[in-house]
């Protein structure tokens, strides 16, 4: 078994990597503190992020494994020397399926987005609880891939909604009322160990001086109906056109109008327009694309007779910016 140091803190507390068969991080006190040494599994060390703050022993690892190709045990985004044939955008995508206990409630679609070392499941927050229909789920599944050279190999991962009675996700409100987002964190040991997926970061956001024209062409990437790609487990595309001004809030609320055929189980998808600029970071080369919402409903009109006239066809879609402040990190 080798053992690699991979940290060293300054009070001269040390971290060592064993990558045997079963890697674990080896955790060696500095002398004046009287510690003993101890072991931890991999996915047990770096899952204390998800109790605690995260500590720069944790980053070191991350940085460490991929670095050197060692076993991470826990799922990481495609790199670029080994990402899947298949392109990224489709990759950020996942099924969301609600349940009461074991009892399968609804579908619905939703999408990744990190910040730093944190993953966040984003869906709309009415997939999650929703008083005006009596939808109460208290967990979800999310599908995931978990080859990357075989894009037929997927596994469901089941993420609790509540904790002791308090929900787990963040919702937001402004002064147009509530914000139909929700985000999740996702512990990345809840995950499978070698779950393949993408996900959208801060630099995916529009800056303020991006221009967004309308009648400009955006994807909505989803899974409407619960249709998909089922031998490929992959999301389909929609293409729709922003249907008004971009940056300013439709009717005093957090949203933009998207006009494209869009059907129940596509709430929660990201709504992208394409990227391509010259000074990219890795990240964002990797998936170019800009986040510009997050999907909620179809619009219609009450006064719409249903005989005579068609639906509208419009969209609500909340401005991804709100990730920013869902995503903080926080005490709850």
């Amino acid at each position: 078994m080798h053992t690699t140091e991979f940290y060293r803190s300054s009070n001269g507390d040390r971290w060592l990597l064993s990558d045997g068969a079963n890697a674990v991080v080896r955790h060696v006190p500095n002398e004046a503190s009287g510690g003993s040494v101890s072991d931890k599994p991999v996915a047990e060390f770096l899952s204390e992020n998800s109790l605690h703050d995260q500590y720069p022993q944790h980053d070191a690892l991350r940085i460490f494994l991929a670095g050197n190709n060692a076993n991470p045990n826990l799922p990481n985004e495609p790199d670029a020397a080994r990402k899947p044939t298949v392109e990224a955008l489709l990759l950020t995508a996942v099924r969301v399926r609600t349940f009461v206990q074991t009892r399968h409630l609804t579908n619905a679609s939703g999408f990744f987005f990190a910040r730093g070392e944190r993953l966040f499941l984003v869906t709309s927050r009415h997939v999650l609880v929703d008083a005006a229909s009596q939808h109460f789920p208290d967990r979800i599944e999310i599908e995931l891939h978990v080859d990357r050279d075989n894009l037929g190999a997927s596994a469901w991962a089941s993420l609790p909604l509540y904790d002791a009675g308090m929900s787990l996700w963040r919702q937001a409100s402004d002064t147009g009322g509530e914000i139909d987002v929700a985000v999740l964190e996702v512990p990345r040991h809840q995950l499978p160990l070698t779950a393949v997926f993408a996900a959208f970061r801060p630099e995916h956001l529009p800056a303020s001086s991006d221009a967004m024209p309308i009648g400009a062409s955006v994807l909505i990437v989803g899974f409407p109906l619960g249709f998909h790609d089922s031998l490929h487990h992959l999301p389909v595309v929609r293409q729709g056109i922003i249907a008004s001004a971009f940056g300013l809030r439709f009717q005093g609320k957090g949203c933009f109008i998207t006009d494209a055929r869009t059907h129940r189980g596509t709430s929660g998808a990201p709504v992208v327009i394409s990227h391509h600029p010259a000074d990219e970071s890795a990240a964002s080369c990797a998936l170019p694309w800009r986040l510009l919402g997050i999907h909620s409903s179809t619009i219609d009109m009450t006064t719409r007779d249903l005989h005579v006239d068609e639906s509208l066809g419009l969209n609500s879609a909340w401005y991804a910016d709100v990730l920013m402040s869902l995503t903080e990190n926080r005490l709850d």
